[in-house]
């Protein structure tokens, strides 16, 4: 499984990485060769990445519906689920298309935190900063809190917005928490690591930022208005 993962995914990324920043398409800049990396990830996955943000975004929209089906049907789980799907199949959504994005986004993720872990070194790259400014093989604060401030930013603009006078459900409480949690795990993880790993999240965040706020532009469902008791 290992020589499987090094044969595709680990070596062609960090082949890849080699190619932009040796063939000067970054002016010898590893910085940003890190980012151009980044960008053609996201634009090679961009299918997988659009299909399964656009799905949660919907989601999230449709929250006063999916919880009414399961107050009106919480004493028959199989017709409770019947409605469910139709209310998917009607909005043209897989509910669980996160659960793809994640499993084609690990591998990936894996293989750039072993490069950017183990091969940012000047025997690979004569040079190791990003315009001079930050060193990629040591820790920064300044990636490390825009990582965490560009993840807040994007969460955001994925939860629904509030029903007008409507209940606030455990589920939106959940959803809230994870604003918070989930950049505050980015921070204290990214704290510890090379500011090579901080430079990919935070150019990965702001792709996922442009990208939301495409698929918030062309999504129109109606809100509900009623509240859900």
């Amino acid at each position: 499984m290992g020589a499987l993962f090094d044969s595709y995914i680990y070596n062609p990324i960090f082949e890849v990485l080699k190619f932009i920043y040796y063939q000067n398409l970054s002016f010898h800049d590893l910085g940003l060769s890190i980012v151009i990396l980044t960008v053609l990830i996201r634009l090679i996955l961009l299918p997988v990445f659009y299909k399964g943000a656009k799905d949660q975004t919907i989601i999230q929209k449709i929250q006063p519906h999916i919880k009414k089906i399961q107050l009106d049907h919480k004493d028959d789980k199989e017709k409770q689920a019947r409605e469910l799907m139709a209310l998917y199949k009607e909005h043209r959504i897989n509910p669980f298309s996160s659960i793809l994005f994640l499993l084609v986004q690990l591998p990936i993720f894996f293989a750039l935190f072993r490069i950017f872990s183990k091969e940012i070194t000047v025997a690979v790259f004569p040079t190791l900063s990003f315009f001079g400014l930050i060193q990629l093989n040591e820790k920064s604060l300044t990636l490390t809190i825009a990582a965490a401030l560009l993840q807040y930013f994007q969460t955001k603009m994925t939860l629904a917005p509030k029903l007008n006078n409507g209940p606030r459900d455990s589920m939106a409480a959940n959803q809230k928490m994870m604003m918070y949690i989930g950049p505050l795990i980015t921070l204290i993880v990214l704290f510890n690591l090379p500011s090579a790993i901080g430079l990919y999240w935070t150019v990965s965040n702001l792709f996922s930022i442009i990208q939301q706020f495409f698929i918030n532009k062309k999504i129109n469902i109606p809100e509900a208005t009623e509240s859900v008791n």
